[in-house]
């Protein structure tokens, strides 16, 4: 996921010193059978490289700033990233980098001092393409409007950014300096708080279309009028943002920063961008265009790779050979020459993620024992090999396990890396009939409620409902053998299957037992660790009241040991907090495809590669003749 707001979908899909992030190589690209990526032909510049969608994907939302209803890696990375740059871009132009690359940033590294407690952001006099500068007052604009819309903000947590905020001000032309609240850790202060921002232009700053840029007043808006201006700015906006058949022809979406911009939009999914003439980073394009192509399953999807009619694609994982032990991509390429096959590895997790304020199993979800004999039914193993044909990994905590990184902590590693709650059907049925359950017809039912658990009543049954994204067939057939294995211990799980972009307008926190905490078990898949944070601390997705907790969990001790990652750069701290978020069970883990697809690109096609922070880099791509 992907939210997430990097939501990802299932299949596709005190101290301030900075620590080191190595990040072991996965792979050679280039490999399986195909042609390699460097292979001989003169490069041209020109040409429009065509791009398949997953199956069930559309890039559907563009304005940067929004709430976790329209979260996806495919809006953000794969869409507004490569017109709106953010403030700082993570990932490379390789398949295993995970850290931050402030080459292609739109400012330089930040630097502290006060103990931590002051950052001053330096921006590098980029343009935007109607010749504004991007410069300090763009940044204040972003930070004027997430002090004014928090509760509207994907990545807001209650006490961070912007409450950790003291004051900023613009210190020169391109250079903005923040006081915060208390000393920070550095790592943590740059990659999760920092990273989540992103510089808006003035042409933007506005109420109504046509009207003179910066009129709208967010931009030098204050607390004084209760940020008065940035709400309406922020109200016209959003109006726009969600009349998707004019993002191509709005005078506001085509000021751009990035290397491209949009030259047409469907809301069918059919969408192209041209190369941003006007791009102050580098490399610059020498593509001048890329079309993006929907499709509604992956069947059609390889049909299309098959008779050539796309350039980037993926190989469903039903049309792929078992994976080999000793590589990430298969040993004969199934499309033959024309093609080449690249690992797209997932620096995320996957999971079920159950809704504790939902009415009708809220009560029961909150239950430990009963998260840990879920986890205990269901065999991540045979599912990843049986139905995944080994391109998953298994999933056993909050920190990714692919690629190699520094923050996994030795209880992930338990149990061949199950973790601390390995498939155990039998351990599983124990603990639920040590709680007071037996099963009545084949499902579970409370007996003893003293022993149940608070708000379980004698005769209530164990059922669940899981809602899950469709149009990726081993996905589906994921959660099919997830309900079969609940149901061998007592489990009643039924599945009730949505679009991707539907669940996630769905997954909103929600009150305690609210109206709106309609959904049970949100399966649309899990969550890349590519903002909101990019140190796998665990704020966006488990801290209480974080803007993409869509579950709803709550526990003081998890918000404890999350804010210590906040404020020290130790490698225990970190630790301490993952260990407990293993054992806690927030969700419920499930296969992370890994490598997430095994891409194929044209033979014709260069300089292709696929980032685990999902950075698509297209600036780089090139067609030889």
């Amino acid at each position: 996921m992907n939210v997430w707001r990097r939501k990802l979908r299932l299949g596709a899909v005190a101290a301030v010193g900075v620590v080191s992030l190595v990040v072991a190589a996965c792979s050679s690209s280039g490999s399986g059978g195909g042609s390699n990526s460097a292979s001989s032909g003169v490069p041209v510049n020109g040409g429009t490289a065509t791009v398949a969608l997953e199956a069930g994907i559309t890039l559907s939302y563009i304005f940067p700033f929004y709430a976790i209803t329209n979260a996806s890696v495919f809006n953000d990375n794969q869409f507004q990233w490569l017109m709106y740059r953010p403030l700082y871009m993570f990932g490379n132009n390789t398949n295993t980098n995970v850290t931050i690359n402030y080459p292609l940033s739109t400012a330089e590294p930040p630097v502290y001092s006060n103990g931590g407690k002051t950052v001053v952001v330096n921006m590098k006099g980029w343009k935007w393409s109607d010749g504004e500068s991007v410069d300090a007052q763009s940044l204040i604009f972003f930070l004027n409007m997430a002090k004014a819309e928090k509760a509207n903000w994907v990545a807001y947590s209650v006490g961070l950014l912007p409450d950790n905020v003291v004051s900023y001000k613009a210190t020169g032309p391109n250079q903005v300096t923040m006081q915060l609240n208390k000393p920070y850790s550095s790592l943590w202060y740059t990659y999760n708080q920092l990273a989540e921002l992103t510089p808006m232009p003035l042409a933007w700053d506005v109420t109504s279309l046509g009207a003179k840029p910066g009129s709208g007043g967010c931009s030098t808006d204050s607390a004084a009028d209760g940020w008065a201006k940035c709400k309406a700015v922020y109200t016209f906006l959003t109006a726009q943002a969600k009349i998707a058949s004019t993002y191509a022809t709005s005078p506001l979406w085509s000021v751009v920063d990035g290397p491209w911009k949009l030259s047409s939009f469907n809301t069918d999914g059919n969408v192209t961008m041209v190369a941003n003439k006007n791009y102050s980073g580098t490399p610059k394009p020498r593509l001048a265009a890329i079309k993006f192509l929907p499709y509604t399953a992956d069947s059609a999807e390889y049909t299309a790779l098959k008779t050539g009619q796309v350039d980037v694609g993926y190989i469903p994982t039903a049309d792929l050979p078992q994976k080999p032990s000793n590589s990430p991509l298969p040993s004969v390429n199934p499309l033959g020459s024309s093609y080449y096959l690249e690992p797209f590895f997932s620096y995320g997790i996957q999971y079920a993620q159950p809704n504790f304020n939902n009415p009708q199993v809220g009560h029961v979800v909150r239950q430990l024992y009963i998260r840990q004999a879920m986890q205990y039914a269901e065999n991540q193993p045979g599912i990843s090999k049986a139905i995944w044909r080994g391109y998953a990994s298994v999933v056993s905590g909050a920190v990714p396990t692919v690629p190699s990184n520094p923050f996994e902590p030795a209880i992930e590693k338990e149990n061949g890396g199950q973790g601390p709650y390995p498939y155990n059907p039998g351990k599983a049925k124990a603990l639920l009939t040590s709680h007071g359950w037996s099963e009545v017809n084949g499902v579970m039912t409370c007996q003893d409620p003293s022993k149940c658990g608070t708000g379980i009543t004698k005769g209530e049954q164990l059922k669940l409902t899981f809602v899950y994204s469709t149009g990726v067939a081993a996905a589906t057939a994921t959660w099919q053998a997830i309900k079969s294995e609940e149901s061998q211990v007592g489990i009643d799980v039924t599945l009730v299957g949505q679009s991707f972009d539907t669940i996630v307008g769905e997954s909103a926190p929600c009150a305690p037992m609210g109206p709106k905490c309609n959904i049970q078990v949100f399966a649309y898949g899990g969550w890349s660790f590519d903002g909101p944070g990019f140190e796998p601390t665990g704020e966006p997705l488990f801290a209480t009241g974080a803007g993409s907790n869509s579950g709803n969990y709550s526990d003081p001790t998890m918000d404890k040991l999350i804010d210590e990652t906040h404020t020290s750069g130790s490698m225990t701290v970190f630790d301490n907090y993952a260990t407990y978020a293993a054992q806690q069970l927030p969700y419920m883990w499930i296969p992370n495809p890994n490598p997430f697809l095994i891409q194929a690109v044209s033979t014709k096609l260069h300089g292709v590669t696929f980032s685990p922070m999902f950075t698509m880099l297209p600036e780089y791509w090139y067609f030889t003749k």
